[in-house]
Parts: structure tokens; C-alpha cells; sequence
């Protein structure tokens, strides 16, 4: 069995990753998700997160997802993203700043409408400054 598994992350805007990896993790909508080499095939949808790439050499690279689909096959994984953003080209102050607003909302929400829509934005928010962290610790 190989060791390695060809990964593609794409954006609507651009691609963001192709190449060989060892695993991935990402944010599945029913949790976390780890997937090696051999991975049974898979469809799921994910959720705003991020996607933990270990490449095929060991390093380690973060992209911020907003949420899409993340499909598996035998040799051959791929993340099709709403928005995908690496996570060195975030913006730590923007994020902070979109965490801060998204929980006034959630504190000040009057209906579900209003509190669904703040608890969406206050875990992109987190999920982007949780890649920043990452991003940092691996450098």
C-alpha cells in the first residue's frame, strides 16, 4: 500500500494546493475528520474549519475553509471549498475583529435568524484565528 495520496484543494476562486501528501485532517460537518493513504471512499460536506495538510516530505500546511466538499477515492482526495485561504495570508486583527463583532450579536440576538447567523459567523471567525495559531507554531 503506498505511503502517499494525491491531494487537490480548490477554491471557486483559485487552486489552492495540488501534490502528494502523507494525511489530511479536516472539519467534516459530523466532526473531525483524519484521512491516510487507503481511506475508504467518501463523500462529505465540510464545515467552516480548516484543512491540516501533512505533505509528503512531513511539513505541515494550513488552509482556512469556509465550508464545501470533501470527496475521497482510492488514490486521490479532493477539497472543494467555498472560500479557501492559506493561513499565512490571514488577516489576525480582521479575524479578531469579526470574533469580537460575531459575539455582540450572539449577546444582543433577537430570534433564531439572528442568533444562527451570528453562531456561523463567530465559528469562522474562531476556525480562521485557530489557522492562524497553527500556522504560526509551524513555522
Amino acid at each position: 500500500m503506498a505511503n502517499t495520496f494525491h491531494l487537490d484543494v480548490v477554491s471557486a476562486e483559485k487552486q489552492m494546493f495540488s501534490g502528494l501528501v502523507q494525511k489530511i485532517q479536516v472539519s467534516g460537518s459530523e466532526g473531525e475528520l483524519g484521512v491516510f493513504p487507503g481511506h475508504a471512499p467518501l463523500l462529505t460536506a465540510i464545515k467552516p474549519g480548516m484543512v491540516r495538510i501533512v505533505k509528503e516530505k512531513g511539513e505541515e500546511d494550513f488552509i482556512y475553509l469556509s465550508g464545501g466538499v470533501l470527496e475521497v477515492q482510492p488514490a486521490m482526495v479532493t477539497v472543494l471549498a467555498d472560500t479557501a485561504i492559506r493561513g499565512k495570508d490571514l488577516d489576525e486583527a480582521r479575524a479578531l475583529e469579526a470574533k469580537r463583532k460575531a459575539e455582540e450579536r450572539l449577546n444582543g440576538s433577537h430570534g433564531d435568524v439572528d442568533y444562527a447567523m451570528a453562531s456561523a459567523e463567530l465559528a469562522k471567525a474562531l476556525a480562521k484565528l485557530r489557522v492562524i495559531e497553527l500556522t504560526k507554531k509551524a513555522m
